[in-house]
């Protein structure tokens, strides 16, 4: 929110587990930012999965500090 109030593109990423939180804090605060959702869990995958997570959701990483929600 702070980003996105001084003009500069921004979000977050999480994992699926955390879809619904989002949403309830989006409606909390009236705003909906930009987010990307990773398949959960993180925590347990080796750094093989991580790269391959990584890899995959790249471009979608990308576009949040390439879009503008202004």
């Amino acid at each position: 929110m702070d980003l996105d109030s001084r003009g500069l593109p921004g979000g977050f990423v999480a994992s699926s587990e955390f879809i619904e939180a989002a949403e309830a804090q989006a409606a909390s605060l009236g705003f909906d930012p930009f987010k990307v959702f990773v398949e959960h869990p993180i925590q347990d995958r080796s750094e093989e999965e991580i790269i391959h997570l990584a890899d995959r959701y790249f471009s979608e990483v990308i576009a949040l500090i390439s879009t503008s929600n202004c």
